[in-house]
């Protein structure tokens, strides 16, 4: 499944490197994928990194950063949450672009709130003075860190204290021994999360979700980018299609990422976010759709059935919003596009 999430009572170190390795990742007291993200009506790639620490030797933007902050004080020990850092985190959250976590005990501990969090998670302080002016936070595995949030003061956004703490963060799981830092994903198209690419990046790496390799960022092109390619081949069997005069949509899907909610985790329910949908077929607002796998390199009709209807539904014409659907049946499969339009054309005209 290309989105998923799990709620584990325990996990233990060598537990959280495996999962990070498969590229999951923390959500508050879950570990969940996807490889998909919707940002501003438009859908994206995500594309999971690490950095190998034992080929990450310091760069010059990292010197940089330490020469300029080292005028705060700079502190490293577990993780805690208090007062002082919550209002730091509402100072921060009114210079992001997206909608974040509603608190830093929420963004760190979910909810409803656990008594204990299951992750070994420790904190980078940063001290003007008296003054709390950044904290980040992170999780360490056997071999492995993740790097989970790091929050600034917006008045000190001169000093890069984002990008400062990651580098703080890796110099220490350097000390610790080992050999990977995971700072999350970057969204190609969608600049904000661009700053990762520049960190560590002569040992920086992503991973391949075909073949579940990690390589090295420099190998890294369009033809990498799922959403992309999914809809490139959807569009070879679209073009065929409605040149024998079928009427069908290359949409968006709305509920791409339904099985990361907690009362759907077990459903299984359709998770591409991209679709061929034959709109003049609908009898109940589902249809055959063809999607593109890149995993396996295949074009696949499958037969859906409605889940559930939501109450507010997305009024987009490239956005299908209907219901969230689950695969009931594969009808044909095929890494050819005529032989896929072929198949489709059969099924859907007598």
């Amino acid at each position: 499944m290309f989105a998923q999430a799990k709620a584990p009572e325990q996990l233990l170190p060598q537990e959280l490197d495996q999962y990070l390795e498969r590229g999951w990742f923390r959500m508050g007291q879950t570990i969940f994928t996807t490889n998909f993200v919707h940002f501003k009506n438009e859908t994206y790639s995500a594309i999971w990194l690490r950095i190998v620490l034992n080929s990450y030797g310091g760069d010059s933007t990292a010197a940089k950063l330490f020469r300029q902050n080292s005028i705060f004080k700079t502190t490293i020990g577990p993780a805690t949450i208090t007062p002082e850092k919550e209002e730091l985190y509402d100072r921060y959250k009114t210079g992001i672009p997206f909608q974040p976590s509603q608190s830093l005990t929420q963004l760190l501990l979910g909810k409803p709130t656990p008594a204990d969090s299951i992750y070994n998670t420790y904190e980078v302080n940063v001290h003007d003075g008296d003054r709390l002016i950044a904290v980040g936070y992170f999780d360490v595995g056997e071999i492995s860190a993740e790097g989970i949030a790091s929050v600034y003061d917006p008045a000190y956004r001169k000093y890069s204290l984002g990008k400062y703490l990651i580098y703080q963060k890796i110099n220490y799981c350097k000390q610790l021994n080992l050999t990977y830092f995971y700072p999350g994903y970057f969204v190609p198209g969608y600049s904000f999360f661009d700053y990762k690419l520049t960190i560590g990046r002569s040992a920086l790496e992503f991973l391949h979700l075909k073949s579940q390799l990690w390589l090295s960022i420099d190998l890294f092109t369009p033809t990498f980018i799922p959403v992309l390619v999914m809809q490139e081949k959807l569009k070879l069997v679209q073009e065929i299609l409605s040149r024998d005069g079928l009427d069908v949509q290359l949409i968006k899907y709305e509920y791409f990422d339904a099985n990361l909610i907690p009362d759907l985790r077990e459903a299984e329910l359709f998770d591409f976010p991209v679709m061929l949908f034959f709109s003049q077929q609908s009898t109940d607002g589902v249809n055959p759709v063809v999607v593109f796998d890149v995993r396996d390199d295949q074009y696949h009709v499958l037969n859906c059935q409605a889940v559930w209807k939501p109450d507010r539904i997305t009024h987009d014409a490239a956005t299908y919003a209907t219901y969230l659907i689950k695969p009931a049946l594969e009808i044909y499969a095929s890494d050819q596009a005529e032989s896929t339009a072929a198949a489709i054309y059969s099924l859907l005209i007598p």
